[in-house]
């Protein structure tokens, strides 16, 4: 009877681990800028986009070649839809939004040029 507690316990605790597990993802974008009004060099801009999920919290890094790592951080609704702003220093900021949907992720960067596209998982 003993053993039978304590393997089911283990089993438990194994199993609940690897949900815990499930719920963190990590996806990345590489590509190049599209023009917004006011701006002509954007398609020469090459951009890194990485984005890690942990439940419902999504953190992501994204580098312009050249220039500093950035980052923003952003909650995910039921929808699997998040929104934040990355300040990039100087006053200016990006507004970030995606979705993270099974065959449907993807990110964009918004700003002094557009970023952004559909996620590849890690």
């Amino acid at each position: 009877m003993i053993r039978v507690v304590v393997l089911g316990g283990a089993v438990a605790g194994l199993l609940f681990a690897g949900v815990a597990q499930a719920q963190t993802a990590a996806y990345t974008w590489t590509g190049y800028g599209v023009n917004v009004p006011g701006s002509s060099k954007c398609p020469t801009y090459k951009m890194v986009i990485d984005v890690t999920v942990d439940g419902n919290t999504v953190k992501g890094l994204f580098q312009q070649e050249g220039r500093p790592q950035r980052h923003f951080e952003a909650t995910k609704d039921a929808g699997g839809l998040f929104k934040a702003k990355a300040e990039l220093g100087g006053g200016s900021s990006m507004d970030v939004s995606g979705s993270l949907k099974d065959g449907d992720s993807k990110v964009l960067l918004d700003g002094y040029c557009k970023f952004g596209g559909p996620l590849t998982k890690k």
